[in-house]
């Protein structure tokens, strides 16, 4: 179950730039169940399509990393919804970066952090930061190091988009060169290795993020997926454990490690990620094979207890009663 955005192609640069994903495409790769898709949609975060670019994939995992961290729909409709006030923009998820502040986001743009709903500016202290503090009056901010750090990262993003890979292999190759601690740069070029089948150097990069930032989520559950790759299973758990233990409600953490305890045959750890699985997403595809799954786990540890009984004993019903012979 990968959740990687970009597959490499064959046809060319300008091929995968005109590439155009399906609503059943950005579902498997993004690993997104169908109601949260139609969750966006209905908070206007998504539009309603058929068709997907690389663009509107970019800022679907976007949001799926912001629902990792375990953010609202409704906090981010009300950052999403001030930001095109205050700033005229009318995409904010693709036309500024989200970041994280407590349970809400602000936006980066242009160096500068802007917290929509206060209509104040923030200082962010490292560039990649998940918290950003609050500035009591707008200014104008120094560009740093790091807020130009962003600014290729941003490069490179789109240079993926339109598929020009080998340039946005170069530029995330500088960006860690002066910013070996920029763990979204580790995660981009170590997915663009995993759609090359270069496994080992995908988990090489994926094993910098979490370095970089232990307590980047997908880092771990990015890193668990390259390792099943790998069939390296032991350790692919352990990555997936990990992502649980830090989002505790990201659900495709759950859901891809019940999948790795089955193929172990650890059937009761299995069962119990299966069930958080579809307390966390109770509707689509997704939750229904959850459910399956559970079924069929609870009849074969039923199947498995009664087998392994001494003796077969049946209930009696009523009270018991003696027969002279």
């Amino acid at each position: 179950m990968s959740q990687y955005l970009r597959r490499p192609s064959d046809s060319g640069s300008q091929a995968v730039a005109r590439r155009d994903f399906s609503r059943e495409d950005v579902l498997r790769i993004l690993q997104i169940p169908q109601h949260q898709l139609q969750s966006w949609e209905r908070a206007g975060l998504m539009p309603v399509r058929e068709k997907y670019s690389f663009q509107d994939l970019g800022q679907l995992r976007t949001l799926r990393s912001l629902r990792a961290e375990d953010v609202s729909v409704a906090s981010i409709r009300s950052s999403f919804a001030a930001m095109q006030a205050v700033s005229g923009m009318a995409n904010p998820l693709s036309e500024a970066t989200v970041v994280r502040k407590g349970k809400q986001i602000v936006f980066r743009h242009h160096g500068e952090v802007m917290d929509p709903i206060r209509r104040q500016l923030c200082f962010d202290f490292d560039g990649g930061a998940k918290q950003a503090a609050v500035v009591k009056a707008p200014m104008s901010l120094r560009k740093t190091a790091a807020s130009q750090a962003q600014e290729r990262f941003l490069t490179a993003v789109q240079a993926e988009e339109a598929g020009e890979k080998r340039k946005a292999m170069g530029i995330y190759e500088e960006i860690l060169a002066l910013h070996p601690e920029y763990a979204a740069a580790y995660i981009n070029l170590g997915t663009i290795y995993f759609h090359l089948r270069q496994y080992v150097k995908a988990e090489e990069l994926y094993r910098q993020a979490t370095v970089a930032d232990p307590e980047y989520v997908l880092a771990f559950f990015d890193l668990g997926n390259v390792l099943d790759e790998l069939e390296r299973f032991e350790e692919s758990i352990a990555a997936y454990q990990q992502a649980v233990v830090l989002a505790p409600r990201y659900a495709d953490a759950h859901y891809n490690l019940a999948l790795a305890y089955e193929r172990k045959g650890a059937r009761r750890n299995a069962l119990r990620h299966w069930q958080a699985y579809v307390k966390l997403d109770r509707n689509g595809p997704w939750a229904e094979h959850a459910r399956g799954q559970i079924h069929k786990l609870l009849r074969a540890e039923k199947i498995t207890i009664a087998w392994r009984a001494d003796r077969f004993v049946a209930r009696c019903k009523g009270k018991a009663a003696l027969k002279v012979v």
